[in-house]
Protein backbone atom coordinates (compact mmCIF):
# COMPACT_ATOMS: atom_id res chain seq x y z
CA UNK A 1 0.00 0.00 0.00
CA UNK A 2 1.25 3.43 -0.70
CA UNK A 3 0.98 6.18 2.22
CA UNK A 4 1.64 10.08 1.24
CA UNK A 5 3.68 12.61 3.77
CA UNK A 6 2.95 15.58 3.18
CA UNK A 7 4.45 18.65 4.86
CA UNK A 8 4.23 22.39 4.83
CA UNK A 9 6.54 24.49 6.94
CA UNK A 10 3.66 27.31 8.18
CA UNK A 11 0.37 27.39 9.25
CA UNK A 12 -0.52 29.43 6.20
CA UNK A 13 0.61 27.11 3.20
CA UNK A 14 -1.75 24.63 2.20
CA UNK A 15 -0.85 21.21 1.37
CA UNK A 16 -3.09 20.73 -1.53
CA UNK A 17 -0.94 20.94 -4.05
CA UNK A 18 1.21 17.68 -2.80
CA UNK A 19 -2.13 15.70 -1.25
CA UNK A 20 -3.27 15.90 -4.96
CA UNK A 21 -0.46 14.64 -6.32
CA UNK A 22 -0.05 11.72 -3.55
CA UNK A 23 -3.89 10.49 -3.92
CA UNK A 24 -2.75 10.77 -8.10
CA UNK A 25 0.05 8.72 -7.46
CA UNK A 26 -2.10 5.91 -5.86
CA UNK A 27 -1.59 6.77 -1.72
CA UNK A 28 -4.46 5.27 -0.21
CA UNK A 29 -3.75 7.34 3.33
CA UNK A 30 -2.06 10.92 3.15
CA UNK A 31 -0.44 12.43 6.32
CA UNK A 32 -0.24 16.00 6.25
CA UNK A 33 2.26 17.97 8.61
CA UNK A 34 2.76 21.45 9.24
CA UNK A 35 6.39 21.59 10.57
CA UNK A 36 9.57 23.42 9.66
CA UNK A 37 11.67 20.54 7.28
CA UNK A 38 15.09 21.58 9.44
CA UNK A 39 12.64 19.92 12.57
CA UNK A 40 13.78 16.21 12.95
CA UNK A 41 10.66 15.51 15.71
CA UNK A 42 7.77 15.30 13.81
CA UNK A 43 4.71 13.20 15.33
CA UNK A 44 2.81 12.91 11.85
CA UNK A 45 5.83 11.32 10.51
CA UNK A 46 6.25 9.08 12.85
CA UNK A 47 2.72 8.00 13.04
CA UNK A 48 2.82 7.75 9.21
CA UNK A 49 5.79 5.51 9.39
CA UNK A 50 4.30 3.43 12.47
CA UNK A 51 1.27 3.06 10.67
CA UNK A 52 2.71 1.20 8.19
CA UNK A 53 4.07 -2.47 7.82
CA UNK A 54 7.04 -3.94 7.00
CA UNK A 55 7.64 -5.61 3.59
CA UNK A 56 4.54 -4.36 1.98
CA UNK A 57 3.97 -0.45 2.66
CA UNK A 58 6.29 2.52 0.76
CA UNK A 59 6.37 5.91 1.79
CA UNK A 60 5.59 8.68 -0.73
CA UNK A 61 6.33 12.08 -0.81
CA UNK A 62 5.85 14.76 -3.83
CA UNK A 63 9.11 15.84 -3.73
CA UNK A 64 12.63 15.22 -1.52
CA UNK A 65 12.72 18.13 0.26
CA UNK A 66 9.20 17.61 2.21
CA UNK A 67 10.58 14.82 3.72
CA UNK A 68 14.04 16.26 5.00
CA UNK A 69 16.53 19.33 4.25
CA UNK A 70 19.79 17.52 3.70
CA UNK A 71 21.09 15.09 2.26
CA UNK A 72 22.28 13.40 5.76
CA UNK A 73 18.79 13.79 7.52
CA UNK A 74 17.22 12.48 4.35
CA UNK A 75 19.71 9.56 4.44
CA UNK A 76 18.79 9.05 7.85
CA UNK A 77 15.31 8.43 7.42
CA UNK A 78 15.75 6.28 4.49
CA UNK A 79 17.83 4.32 6.31
CA UNK A 80 14.93 3.84 8.87
CA UNK A 81 12.87 2.92 6.60
CA UNK A 82 14.78 0.45 5.02
CA UNK A 83 15.67 -1.09 8.56
CA UNK A 84 11.57 -1.78 9.25
CA UNK A 85 11.53 -3.23 5.35
CA UNK A 86 9.41 0.31 4.09
CA UNK A 87 9.74 1.17 0.55
CA UNK A 88 10.01 4.87 -0.33
CA UNK A 89 9.46 7.19 -3.16
CA UNK A 90 9.71 10.30 -4.36
CA UNK A 91 7.22 11.72 -7.24
CA UNK A 92 8.70 14.88 -8.49
CA UNK A 93 12.71 13.29 -8.33
CA UNK A 94 10.99 9.84 -9.27
CA UNK A 95 13.54 7.80 -7.51
CA UNK A 96 11.61 4.18 -5.85
CA UNK A 97 14.04 2.05 -3.38
CA UNK A 98 12.25 -0.69 -4.23
CA UNK A 99 13.81 -0.89 -7.52
CA UNK A 100 17.38 -1.68 -8.05
CA UNK A 101 17.93 1.86 -9.89
CA UNK A 102 16.29 3.75 -6.78
CA UNK A 103 18.58 1.85 -4.65
CA UNK A 104 21.59 2.81 -6.56
CA UNK A 105 20.22 6.31 -6.42
CA UNK A 106 20.55 6.43 -2.45
CA UNK A 107 23.59 4.36 -2.45
CA UNK A 108 25.03 6.90 -4.73
CA UNK A 109 23.40 10.15 -2.06
CA UNK A 110 25.27 7.84 0.88
CA UNK A 111 28.34 7.76 -0.55
CA UNK A 112 28.55 11.65 -1.62
CA UNK A 113 27.04 12.10 2.10
CA UNK A 114 30.06 10.44 3.24
CA UNK A 115 32.26 12.05 1.18
CA UNK A 116 31.39 15.59 2.28
CA UNK A 117 31.57 14.32 6.33
CA UNK A 118 35.20 13.06 5.49
CA UNK A 119 35.85 16.58 4.09
CA UNK A 120 34.30 18.67 6.58
CA UNK A 121 36.58 16.91 9.23
CA UNK A 122 39.86 16.96 6.88
CA UNK A 123 38.72 21.28 6.77
CA UNK A 124 38.44 20.98 11.21
CA UNK A 125 41.27 19.01 11.23
CA UNK A 126 43.52 21.07 8.65
CA UNK A 127 41.92 24.43 10.90
CA UNK A 128 42.72 22.87 14.80
CA UNK A 129 46.30 22.03 13.24
CA UNK A 130 46.95 25.69 11.97
CA UNK A 131 45.68 27.31 14.88
CA UNK A 132 47.78 25.12 17.01
CA UNK A 133 50.84 25.93 15.20
CA UNK A 134 49.81 29.99 16.10
CA UNK A 135 49.90 29.05 19.70
CA UNK A 136 46.08 28.80 19.55
CA UNK A 137 43.89 25.55 21.57
CA UNK A 138 41.25 24.37 19.78
CA UNK A 139 37.89 23.23 21.15
CA UNK A 140 34.98 24.23 24.02
CA UNK A 141 36.03 26.61 26.84
CA UNK A 142 35.65 23.83 29.95
CA UNK A 143 32.18 24.51 31.74
CA UNK A 144 34.05 24.43 34.98
CA UNK A 145 36.69 26.06 36.53
CA UNK A 146 39.41 24.78 38.58
CA UNK A 147 37.40 26.06 42.11
CA UNK A 148 34.33 24.87 40.64
CA UNK A 149 35.52 21.35 40.08
CA UNK A 150 36.82 21.49 43.88
CA UNK A 151 33.47 22.75 44.51
CA UNK A 152 31.54 19.74 42.98
CA UNK A 153 34.26 16.86 44.75
CA UNK A 154 33.52 18.01 47.77
CA UNK A 155 29.54 17.95 47.45
CA UNK A 156 30.10 14.55 45.68
CA UNK A 157 31.95 13.30 48.61
CA UNK A 158 28.52 14.18 50.81
CA UNK A 159 26.53 11.09 50.00
CA UNK A 160 23.54 12.63 51.48
CA UNK A 161 23.81 15.09 48.30
CA UNK A 162 22.79 12.90 44.74
CA UNK A 163 24.69 13.34 42.01
CA UNK A 164 22.10 14.99 40.11
CA UNK A 165 21.83 17.39 42.70
CA UNK A 166 25.53 18.70 42.52
CA UNK A 167 24.91 18.96 38.79
CA UNK A 168 22.14 21.54 39.16
CA UNK A 169 23.79 23.48 41.99
CA UNK A 170 26.87 23.89 39.59
CA UNK A 171 24.60 25.01 37.01
CA UNK A 172 25.57 21.49 34.48
CA UNK A 173 24.19 18.42 32.72
CA UNK A 174 24.92 15.32 35.30
CA UNK A 175 26.63 13.67 31.68
CA UNK A 176 29.61 16.76 31.74
CA UNK A 177 29.55 15.76 35.81
CA UNK A 178 30.54 12.76 35.58
CA UNK A 179 33.05 13.81 32.04
CA UNK A 180 35.04 15.36 35.28
CA UNK A 181 34.79 12.83 37.48
CA UNK A 182 35.05 9.75 35.69
CA UNK A 183 33.55 6.62 37.80
CA UNK A 184 31.41 9.50 39.81
CA UNK A 185 31.84 9.05 43.91
CA UNK A 186 33.28 5.57 43.88
CA UNK A 187 36.31 6.96 41.66
CA UNK A 188 36.85 10.00 44.71
CA UNK A 189 39.40 9.39 47.39
CA UNK A 190 39.49 12.50 49.83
Amino acid sequence: MLIGYARVSTKDQNADLQVNALKAAGCEKVYIEKASGGDRSRPILLEAVGYMRSGVDVLVVWKLDRLARSIRHLLELTEQLQAENIGFRSLTENIDTTTPGGKLIFHIFASLAEFERELIRERVMAGLQAARERGKLGGRKHKLTAKDVAVAKTLLLDSSISADEVASRMKICPATLYRYFPGGRGALSK
